[in-house]
């Protein structure tokens, strides 16, 4: 087998491999050669070549978000890992374990005008966990007087290092930190940078390790229960008559089908659910803009919780939390290993427990339900929302609306749906989704950039088929996802072209005007079809219901290549159906 000489480059290598970190995306450079020569050499990894350095940050997130452990990614110095800097925002604000590997330059090479080279140390700041930045291999650089005064030893730091340590010292401080980074990444979930320098030549091999890393003992997740936190929550959970449980993003399966039983035989407390949270029961409140957005100031205060029990990441709904703003709940208490936002403005409790673990410690103790008919009377309402749905849906025309009722019941059974953020996930909410079908989303940072490429991602990973819906802009936006040689031949794409950012016409603002058509809804006439010929997927387009009934009717059947559907929709009636959906289902 084959290792780069440098012993820095074997060291990270070999610790991703004690770390249990198998998947590795790579882009092209040379001087990350030493990190590709060793990573590829090595058949105990899954090795990917991205070119596009933030289509393969995104890419890889969508294999992290699948497996929930860490990915690698490994880049060239200067500013490919600048373009690396969405997707870690996602992954921070999301809990996705990344772990990026970027190759730098020496010191004494940084700010002297050489090329590609910037100010990698600590550059993603506050949005990793942890940032490690390695120190240079002096190995085999100094082999006589003279050479103590080549430019490397420039710094009073790098003298230090010569005279006081040398490469023992050094490699023990590398180890250390590559392992903090790896485990942080690992048991918090979320990414980290290791910051590489190394110095020519790159490109050299050997056939055996030059180095012999010191043992290191993997350290494992952890949860403490404070049973007075428990016990003083369930003196308030008594006693309260109004109850309510919002659930983000979760992954599928996160809550045991016996404790949401549990939650949904109390008469006190309503549980509402985002299409990303993966929770299911016939007793729950899906489609929360649907329930909410018709409700006069009485229903909202006959709604607002004496206790909110928040689980998940981030929420969609903006409809929610503006109620919740406005009619705060007596008590919020959110749980979660990690982190609790203060969403509405009333956090009181962080229970730094995982949900299962919670909810396994808490309902045990809930000795009896409080009497209340609190929930009997929102599932009458959520009734009565559904009927509506069911009636708008067969007054109104060709639309947006429309596609997503028919593209959301077209998708196969036991599949994964990812979907693009702006209109893309806000249509989903409105719309009952199957068991079967698991939901995700960027929802971290909620930008339209990537989505394409996590869908993608998540795709070689997952053995389920997955099925990405996405809007226009989004699409064209992450078009370099589809330069990507590992797409799955059962992947497909929806791509809901409207000619423009339809999500603006939704909000408020001065529409149909030029400048907002050239600089809000920024109106095009472009077409995947090209894109498609290129990267080799099977084009298929609908312009109307007829069209779409029977583009859907063949779309998933099996092909020897990725399939993306184009369905074209009226931009300018899109939004007035819409706004007029929640004023017909009052």
């Amino acid at each position: 087998m084959k290792y780069s000489k440098i012993p820095l480059s074997q060291t990270v290598v070999t610790l991703c491999k004690t770390h249990n970190i198998k998947h590795i995306v790579i882009s092209p450079g040379s001087r990350n050669a030493p990190l590709t020569i060793g990573f590829t050499h090595d058949e105990f990894f899954e090795s990917y070549s991205i070119v596009d350095e933030r289509c393969a940050a995104f890419f890889a997130l969508g294999i992290a978000q699948q497996i929930q452990e860490p990915v690698a990614l490994v880049c060239t110095s200067g500013s490919a890992l600048l373009n690396y800097y969405p997707a870690i925002a996602e992954a921070y604000y999301s809990n996705i374990p990344l772990v990026v590997l970027s190759a730098d330059r020496p010191k004494h090479l940084v700010d002297i005008g050489d090329g590609q080279t910037i100010k990698q140390k600590n550059v993603y700041g506050d949005h990793v966990l942890y940032s490690a930045n390695l120190k240079l291999d002096l190995k085999n650089k100094v082999k006589n007087d003279k050479e103590k005064e080549l430019p490397i030893f420039k710094s009073i730091e790098n003298k230090l290092e010569y005279f006081l340590g040398l490469q023992k010292d050094i490699q023990t401080y590398n180890e250390s930190e590559i392992h903090e980074a790896l485990t942080i990444s690992k048991l918090s979930l979320g990414p980290v940078h290791i910051n590489i320098p190394f110095d020519e030549p790159l490109y050299q091999t050997v056939d055996a390790l030059t180095i012999n890393p010191k043992p290191f003992n993997l350290k494992s997740r952890t949860e403490k229960i404070d049973d007075f936190e428990i016990k003083s929550c369930l003196d308030i959970w008594h006693t309260a008559k109004r109850k309510m449980i919002l659930v983000g993003v979760l992954q599928p399966n996160s809550i045991e089908e016996g404790l949401l039983q549990e939650l949904a035989d109390d008469d006190s407390l309503i549980v509402f659910t985002e299409t990303t949270s993966n929770l299911h029961h016939p007793d729950f409140f899906p489609g929360i803009d649907k329930i909410i957005a018709p409700l006069d100031e009485a229903k909202f205060i006959a709604l607002q919780p004496d206790i909110l029990l928040t689980f998940g990441g981030l929420v969609v709904s903006k409809k929610i939390k503006v109620f919740l703003r406005n009619y705060k709940p007596k008590h919020h208490w959110h749980v979660d290993l990690f982190r609790a936002n203060d969403t509405f403005f009333c956090l009181e409790k962080h229970i730094k427990l995982s949900i299962n673990t919670f909810l396994s410690e808490f309902l045990p103790l809930v000795t009896h339900h409080t009497k209340s008919d609190y929930k009997s009377n929102w599932l009458a309402v959520r009734q009565k929302r559904r009927k509506g749905h069911s009636a708008y849906l067969e007054t109104i025309p060709y639309s947006d609306f429309t596609v997503f009722n028919a593209v959301i019941k077209s998708i196969p059974k036991q599949s994964q749906l990812q979907v693009g953020n702006s209109s893309g996930i806000r249509y989903t909410q409105l719309f009952q989704l199957r068991k079967d079908i698991n939901v995700f989303c960027n929802r971290g940072t909620s930008g339209i950039d990537g989505s394409t490429s996590t869908a993608i991602g998540a795709s070689i990973i997952n053995t389920q088929r997955t099925t990405f819906i996405t809007g226009d802009l989004s699409f064209f936006y992450d078009s370099n996802a589809l330069w990507n040689n590992y797409i799955p031949d059962t992947f497909r794409i929806i791509v809901l072209n409207n000619e423009g950012g339809g999500i603006f016409r939704i909000l408020p603002g001065h529409k149909n005007t030029d400048n907002f058509d050239t600089y809000f809804e920024t109106k095009h006439h472009l077409t995947a079809k090209q894109l498609c010929n290129m990267y080799g997927f099977e084009y298929h387009e609908a312009k109307d219901e007829t069209a779409l009934s029977a583009a859907l009717g063949s779309f998933y059947s099996s092909a020897k290549r990725p399939k993306l559907l184009e369905v074209f929709t009226p931009s300018r009636e899109n939004d007035e159906i819409l706004l007029n959906y929640f004023e017909f289902i009052k």
